[in-house]
């Protein structure tokens, strides 16, 4: 019997750490104006190394954009409604996967660029950030897509307006 837990334990263990029970959110990004063509949606999965983001928008100027995890889970109000950064230990603005916590914000996640075509792609690892539990957890706050390049100035990267914005829904 007992080799038969170790077995059932090991095959478990293997199982989480490929990635197989990880938990996963999702945000569908909508412009936040009236008449916007910017749509498009994230992914967001955790990991032993931290939550892996990956965006991808459409009908978006071309160039590079900020874009951030906010304080809160909600849209109104021109994506005004989600706040400001998701900063709980009050650091400095950053870039999170360099920077750490210590000198960063739990959703920077610096810049997504956008082509001539108006799609934007972007993948990212979210140091010792989670959907849930924990201090850094972002799963039911906003994704904000901005309108200008996040140039890591203080204390917000001089990003400028919000021009997408999608909750981070976990288990979507």
């Amino acid at each position: 019997m007992n080799n038969a837990w170790a077995v059932i334990v090991g095959v478990g263990l293997t199982l989480w750490s490929s990635g197989a029970f990880a938990e996963t959110g999702t945000a569908v990004i909508q412009g936040t104006s009236e008449g916007s063509t910017v749509n498009g949606s994230a992914i967001l999965i955790d990991s032993p190394d931290g939550l892996e983001v990956t965006v991808e928008v459409m009908g978006v100027a071309p160039g590079k954009h900020a874009i951030h995890i906010h304080q809160y889970g909600a849209c109104d109000d021109k994506g005004n409604a989600a706040g400001g950064h998701f900063n709980p230990d009050g650091s400095p603005h950053g870039f999170l996967p360099s920077d750490g916590l210590s000198k960063a914000h739990p959703g920077d996640m610096g810049n997504l660029d956008v082509g001539q075509d108006g799609k934007g792609f972007l993948t990212i690892r979210l140091p010792d950030v989670a959907l849930s539990g924990g201090r850094y957890s972002v799963g039911g706050r906003a994704i904000i897509l901005h309108e200008k390049v996040d140039d890591f100035g203080q204390p917000t990267g001089n990003a400028g307006g919000r021009i997408g914005c999608g909750v981070i829904v976990i288990g979507e």
